[in-house]
């Protein structure tokens, strides 16, 4: 293996360690949200909002991207080839659970502002 190949698994590593700890912040709610509805909205629609929901979602597509950068790390390592569609899998599965958990978290608000209303 060239010198190269070990450098990029260990950022691919690296990468995949910073994911899996970002997802555990964002699962156990600490920290920073790191979410768009959260990051664009005005200070008070953050406060209204069920962040609950949100970081929920920030934690499980870091926890698909954390696995995404772990799945190319081994691939460069042993130079599988298959590998390759676990990972394509993996990426459009975070894409499928992002759009459909974000079109579930506006229902579900849209739902509580009706019913305080």
């Amino acid at each position: 293996m060239t010198t190269g190949r070990i450098v990029l698994a260990v950022i691919m590593f690296a990468v995949s360690v910073l994911s899996f700890t970002a997802s555990i912040f964002q699962l156990r709610e600490k920290g920073l949200l790191f979410n768009n509805a959260y990051i664009y909205a005005s200070d008070e629609e953050r406060r209204k909002m069920d962040k609950k929901l949100y970081y929920r979602q920030s934690g499980t597509v870091f926890l698909f991207v954390g696995i995404i950068f772990l799945i190319n790390g081994i691939e460069i390592i042993i130079k599988s080839g298959w590998l390759f569609y676990v990972v394509m899998l993996t990426a459009v599965s975070v894409i499928v659970y992002a759009v459909v958990s974000s079109v579930k978290i506006n229902k579900l608000s849209k739902e509580r502002k009706d019913d305080k209303n």
